[in-house]
């Protein structure tokens, strides 16, 4: 297996709850590295384009007002098959249905403020990598 790179966001609800530690431990102990982070104030356009994908379905606006309401943590993650491996340990979208010991499971308030972000493939991890982060910035 290859040692591969996905994206992750800690979002508003997490950070608020000072949970960034918590959740980046969870990360790290599921065998991932952090090559790049940094704690932003997402702005609405960033929030309108990294979701751009979701813009004609019902949930869009609450979505952007959700992921500007605080500030995230955007965090490039590195490890053997990253992008299954970081969705294995933030568990399913609706924490009700996430599996023990998830960060969603432990974390997460609802479906909507389930406290990470993850990409879905290995082709968006990158596309969502560029959207937050210069080359220059990943280090690891």
């Amino acid at each position: 297996m290859a040692v591969t790179r996905t994206f992750s966001i800690i979002k508003p609800d997490a950070t608020r709850r000072n949970l960034t530690g918590a959740v980046t431990k969870k990360l790290e102990d599921a065998g991932l590295r952090v090559v790049a982070s940094k704690r932003i104030q997402m702005t609405r356009e960033q929030a309108e384009g990294f979701y751009a994908v979701h813009k004609e379905r019902p949930f869009f606006g609450e979505l952007v007002d959700f992921m500007v309401s605080g500030p995230v943590v955007v965090q490039v993650l590195e490890g053997e098959d990253a992008v299954k491996r970081n969705r294995d340990v933030m568990g399913a979208t609706n924490p009700a249905d996430a599996e023990e010991g998830t960060i969603r499971k432990e974390f997460a308030e609802s479906i909507e403020a389930n406290s990470v972000h993850g990409s879905d493939s290995e082709e968006n991890a990158a596309t969502e990598i560029a959207f937050f982060f210069d080359d220059s910035e990943i280090v690891g």
